[in-house]
């Protein structure tokens, strides 16, 4: 999970949390200036519209949705003994649209879609307003990653010259062709390529034909990460004077465990 994000609305501090790369919208601070404060969430969620919206909703976004237990739901709402919580919702049909958390952050989140609709519930300006606030942090978000990414991309390539002035100094004899001297960079970028990508720049070419750039354009921040350490890395195995075939071989373990590494923080984000 990311760090928690703030956004104001109305004077109102409400929390945004990510949890497996979802944005979800805390309700409970959107009912800060409202009379009867949370209170508000169980009357919305037990109105029939509301019930149906949510229903919706999580047939399209979720496969493991109880629309059976739905189906009694519904036919239970409009009672004037009906009761429904977010919990119970949760709890009876399934649903990844809301979630309830306790502690520090604790309160009732929903998906942006949902909280919207909350939103629109409970004043059509509050959701015109929060809709605006969350899209300036989504907007500033986007910036710092490019930002991250473009970083990481320059750091690649310095550390890429770093690693082909080791080609130069301790892979190519004396005396070799301009052309044999290409196809000898060629042939080690190849290799962190296929210890990283698990195939080749042309390998890659051949597979995504329309795509613009090369594989190392269209990269992950996580995998420019491991691609600046292994050319270093590599720069100091060709110093060590392993063979490629040993090279590549620790080169992939140490490809594989950083990327297991990084996959576990969740604030690196798979680039659109």
């Amino acid at each position: 999970m990311t760090r928690n994000k703030t956004i104001t609305v109305k004077g109102a501090e409400i929390t945004v949390i990510s949890q497996s790369e979802t944005d979800y919208i805390s309700l409970t601070d959107m009912t800060t200036n409202f009379n009867e404060g949370s209170g508000l969430i169980g009357k919305w969620i037990t109105t029939k519209n509301t019930l149906e919206y949510l229903a919706i909703w999580e047939s399209i976004n979720n496969t493991g949705f109880n629309y059976p237990e739905f189906g009694v739901i519904e036919k239970e709402a409009g009672v004037n003994r009906f009761i429904m919580s977010a919990g119970q919702w949760i709890s009876r049909t399934g649903a990844k649209g809301i979630i309830v958390k306790a502690g520090r952050f604790g309160g009732t989140y929903a998906h942006k879609d949902i909280a919207f609709h909350f939103a629109m519930w409970l004043s059509p300006e509050f959701q015109i307003y929060l809709v605006k606030e969350f899209q300036r942090l989504k907007e500033s978000d986007n910036d710092r990653l490019k930002l991250e990414w473009n970083l990481q991309r320059t750091l690649a390539k310095v550390n890429y010259r770093i690693h082909t002035d080791a080609i130069k100094e301790n892979l190519i004899p004396p005396a070799l062709s301009k052309e044999k001297i290409n196809f000898l960079y060629a042939d080690e970028a190849d290799m962190l390529n296929m210890a990283l990508f698990g195939l080749t720049a042309k390998q890659w070419r051949d597979a995504n034909p329309k795509a613009e750039g090369n594989i190392r354009d269209t990269a992950t921040i996580e995998q420019l990460v491991v691609l600046s350490n292994m050319e270093s890395i590599n720069a100091v195995l060709i110093h060590q004077g392993l063979k490629q075939n040993e090279r590549l071989e620790q080169l992939n373990k140490i490809a594989i465990t950083q990327m297991k590494s990084l996959a576990a923080n969740k604030s690196l984000k798979k680039l659109k």
